[in-house]
């Protein structure tokens, strides 16, 4: 989930070149999104149908897939929806820790402590972002954005140096491996713990000044 400096650190939600949307189409929107999470929440991936989710958030076929032309694309804007509503909880309650390393891993402890709430849902997000192809990189460009713009405020980094960047990226794949190994049932929590403390000690190790 790579991009540009800018692109990764400005968290942002609206891409450039899509014109915001009316308060009516937001609500669409919502709605769409909420009756995805439900359906995924009791019956993961195979779940989400686009019937079921046109029909569940009361929108046509048709305007649903203007909104959203496949599941994949609507289980990844789910995706990024769950990681705005985290950014928001943490920006209300900031993780602990003496040093930038242990409150990007109390971070992401947090995250996936969400996520384990809903093992189906969260299984069918992670489906999802290891299906995307190029069709769906604005998408999955976003939820990358997101998951930056948290690590880089539990870094206490507003400006982040292009080495500081690069620790991020490791920690992000870090984070998406771990996931993926829990919910196989390949990986305990305590192994995602570990994992994930390991790869935020390179935030600690990258110089300030590149």
């Amino acid at each position: 989930m790579e991009a540009t400096t800018a692109a990764r650190t400005d968290s942002s939600i609206t891409h450039p070149t899509t014109p915001p949307l009316t308060a009516r189409q937001e609500a669409r929107r919502r709605r769409i999104l909420h009756a995805t999470a439900r359906l995924a929440g009791r019956g993961g991936f195979e779940a989400v149908q686009m019937r079921a989710v046109a029909e569940s958030s009361q929108v046509a076929l048709g305007t649903l897939y203007r909104y959203f032309p496949s599941k994949i694309h609507l289980l990844v804007a789910v995706m990024r929806d769950q990681l705005e509503h985290l950014h928001g909880t943490l920006r209300k309650r900031p993780p602990s820790g003496d040093t930038a390393a242990e409150r990007v891993a109390s971070t992401l402890m947090r995250a996936f402590r969400a996520l384990q709430r809903e093992p189906q849902l969260a299984d069918a997000m992670v489906r999802a972002l290891t299906f995307a192809d190029r069709g769906v990189r604005a998408e999955v460009d976003e939820v990358s954005r997101r998951t930056t713009a948290i690590v880089l405020d539990a870094m206490g980094r507003e400006h982040p140096t292009p080495a500081q960047l690069r620790a991020v990226r490791v920690i992000e794949h870090t984070w998406h491996s771990a996931l993926i190994t829990w919910l196989s049932g390949r990986a305990s929590i305590a192994q995602v713990r570990a994992d994930i403390e390991t790869a935020c000690r390179l935030i600690d190790l990258t110089p300030a000044d590149d």
